[in-house]
């Protein structure tokens, strides 16, 4: 029988965003002037005001205020009607130093002996659904709220828009798991203030099904525009009505509440922790990154169309303490799930050090996943500077999203008989 299946996204502008952004911002300046800082930092942003605690083990000092400053205002909050604004917010830091107990189990002698920074399971999800191997509700929320910025920022067609935006997208299947239709997309926008409520939201849901849908339909291969065309898809824009209050004003914002928005949309499984914030030695965020690896090259390299991999950790422990798979049926090789999960072993270290090495993640390449998904980006060389036009001022090249390269899908060829 068909089903349904949804998604949402939320944008750069909502409250837990702004704060997983700025928690970001302070982890690459971190590494930008110390690869070896050890960071877990956390932010609150309300009404005007910014919240940063955390424990840091680091050589850099850094102006914390000023870097989260900076990004607020990147973000688009620079107008004091907003009741959060990047020049005026108060901004109080609680940061302090990380706790020798846990940093004796992650430092060892031998770096390749490096303990993982926590206990727990991570898990990595891919499918042949989309390009970049993402569920395709998730991809198609991004993909309207990644437009729905450029409008903004652009301020020709759309000229109301404020930062804070939230996308769902519900797409249904077929009994063979092939999506069909698109049957609804929610879109809620935060605006500026309009002489009539009712004109606005007619203005409002005309422009987001006249000129936002159709510039993301245009982006998408012809047989996902399809999924758009000869069907009666619900459209809820703004659906609670007039949205003038919002962001951080609206709403209380934290880092790390939005998990689901940053990986798979709800497809695949959840380890439960959060990634912003922590710098690699946290296998929260980097085993996460090496399982999305890791099922995205062997869906692409033909093992099977869709696979969930997990793998486990005890804090200070380097060797993981197993690793999962399942394949839900969509198996091309002639081996068990259990089966790929030791051959997996044999083709990527999973040890926190070696994750390290192998994506690159001691770089300052963090404030670019902060926002619309971790997972399903493009990989590419970018070239970052960090405290522009001040005394301390350096200038970085680094490669995003190297966990998203399809760089190992040889090798599992060939470990798999391909």
């Amino acid at each position: 029988m068909p089903y349904l299946f949804t998604s949402e996204s939320v944008s750069e502008g909502h409250p837990d965003k702004v704060a997983d952004q700025i928690s970001d911002a302070l982890i690459d300046n971190f590494l930008a002037y110390d690869a070896s800082s050890k960071v877990a930092c956390e932010t609150l942003v309300t009404t005007g005001q910014v919240v940063l605690a955390g424990e840091v083990k680091s050589e850099a000092y850094l102006d914390v205020q000023d870097i989260a400053r900076e990004v607020i205002r990147k973000i688009g909050y620079t107008k004091s009607e907003y009741m959060f604004e990047a020049n005026s917010c108060g901004i109080l830091s609680a940061i302090h130093e990380q706790s020798p107990d846990i940093n004796q189990g992650v430092d060892r002698k031998s770096p390749e002996e490096q303990g993982a920074g926590d206990q727990g399971m991570m898990f990595g999800y891919a499918t042949r659904e989309t390009e970049n191997y993402m569920p395709l509700a998730l991809d198609l929320a991004h993909k309207l709220l990644l437009e729905l910025a450029v409008l903004r920022r652009e301020n020709k067609d759309i000229k109301y828009l404020r930062p804070d935006a939230k996308s769902q997208v519900t797409i249904e299947y077929s009994d063979d798991n092939k999506p069909v239709r698109i049957d609804t997309i929610v879109i809620s926008t935060q605006h500026d203030d309009f002489d009539s409520d009712e004109k606005m939201l007619a203005k409002i849901k005309e422009d987001m099904i006249n000129i936002l849908i159709p510039r993301v339909k245009a982006q998408l291969k012809p047989e996902l525009q399809k999924l758009f065309d000869g069907f009666d898809i619900n459209h809820h824009i703004n659906p609670t009505g007039k949205f003038v209050i919002g962001g951080p004003h609206g709403d209380t914002g934290l880092t790390g509440r939005k998990i689901i928005v940053d990986t798979y949309g709800g497809k695949g499984a959840h380890g439960g922790g959060a990634f912003s914030g922590k710098d690699p030695s946290k296998v929260d965020r980097s085993a996460a990154y090496a399982t999305r690896h890791i099922a995205k090259n062997l869906v692409a390299a033909g093992v099977c169309d869709e696979v969930l991999v997990q793998v486990s950790y005890a804090i200070g422990v380097a060797k993981p303490c197993g690793v999962y798979v399942n394949t839900n049926g969509s198996s091309k090789v002639k081996m068990t799930d259990g089966e790929i999960a030791k051959k997996i072993e044999e083709i990527f270290d999973m040890r926190p050090y070696a994750i390290e090495q192998r994506l690159k993640l001691r770089n300052p390449i963090y404030s670019e996943t902060a926002a619309y998904g971790h997972m399903g980006r493009e990989s590419q060389v970018v070239t970052k500077v960090f405290n522009k036009g001040k005394k301390h001022e350096k200038t970085v090249e680094v490669e995003l999203f190297t966990w998203e390269k399809l760089d190992y899908v040889e090798k599992v060829k060939a470990a798999f008989g391909l």
